[in-house]
């Protein structure tokens, strides 16, 4: 008997390329996944599932050591923000097609938040990239999506874990994949030398990275966090609160839970490692949910 999905994939940074392990946990064990409902890297890994472009997309993000990741990530330093995500997706776009949502083989849902009208925009039809590119826009992190009449930015900022605008089919199964939780670190077995090379080559573009915004603006040398550790910090508790609430009134029937401890929003150099973690949450979830099955 085949156990339809309706999937829920949260933001998290980097942490969401954990969704990709989760999705081919779940496959692996014969969940069919009908809809999707992202927001922010959730709608990223909810759209290039749905275009069915999930394995290019891991192969890709497994090179991100060899490539530098610094240089997929364009900077600018304005008022509304520190990166306009334009380089990513222009080489995503190379092994990706941009297809309108409503051509989509499954149902897919992105969101964003417009801070003209402070109102949620649910992403029904259109192009799947421009659909994307508005959930990602973390407030000053990634510059917003401007339009006429709005200025669109993350998701998560109104609805981390958008349960409410995911598509239910009867006798489904409501699956989320949180990797905001607050629980304790899973650490897969990676190669350790391998890592240390990732490791190495991240952070001296990191600390270079973090000299640049020194000049532009100092802080004091007494802080004890950094400019990313302080936003990471304070939007990933704002979202926990929300997300708590969230799934109270909407409980899924399976929740996959990655800790909000297991890396940086930008630390993609991990791809390997968040995929496994996603996986391994994912295995445990599932047999959880077996046994009270009984």
């Amino acid at each position: 008997m085949k156990k339809n999905v309706s999937l829920v994939l949260s933001g998290g940074g980097a942490r969401g390329v954990a969704h990709i392990g989760a999705i081919e946990e779940l496959e692996n064990q014969g969940f069919v996944i009908k809809s999707i409902a992202g927001t922010s890297m959730g709608s990223l890994v909810g759209a290039v599932y749905a275009v069915g472009k999930m394995q290019e997309y891991k192969n890709w993000i497994y090179t991100l050591d060899k490539l530098d990741v610094l240089k997929l990530i364009d900077f600018t330093f304005s008022l509304q923000g520190l990166i306009k995500g334009d380089r990513v997706f222009e080489k995503m776009k190379q092994f990706i097609p941009d297809l309108n949502i409503e051509e989509l083989k499954i149902h897919y849902v992105a969101t964003a938040t417009d801070i003209s009208s402070s109102k949620e925009v649910i992403f029904t039809k259109g192009s799947i990239y421009d659909a994307v590119r508005a959930s990602i826009a973390i407030p000053t992190v990634i510059t917003p999506v401007e339009t006429d009449d709005s200025i669109l930015v993350d998701g998560g900022v109104i609805n981390p874990v958008p349960i409410n605008h995911v598509k239910r089919t009867k006798d489904d199964i409501l699956i989320v994949v949180y990797v905001n939780a607050d629980i304790p670190v899973y650490k897969p077995v990676i190669l350790k030398n391998k890592k240390d090379k990732k490791q190495s080559v991240y952070l001296q573009r990191i600390k270079e990275f973090q000299s640049h915004l020194t000049k532009i603006n100092p802080l004091d040398k007494n802080d004890k966090i950094g400019y990313f550790n302080l936003i990471n910090k304070t939007l990933s508790l704002l979202t926990h609160q929300i997300s708590k609430m969230t799934m109270e009134k909407y409980p899924p029937d399976i929740l996959i839970n990655v800790s909000r401890q297991t890396c940086g929003v930008f630390d993609f150099y991990r791809a390997e490692e968040l995929v496994e973690i996603g996986r391994h949450a994912t295995e445990k979830s599932v047999k959880e949910y077996n046994n009270r099955l009984g």
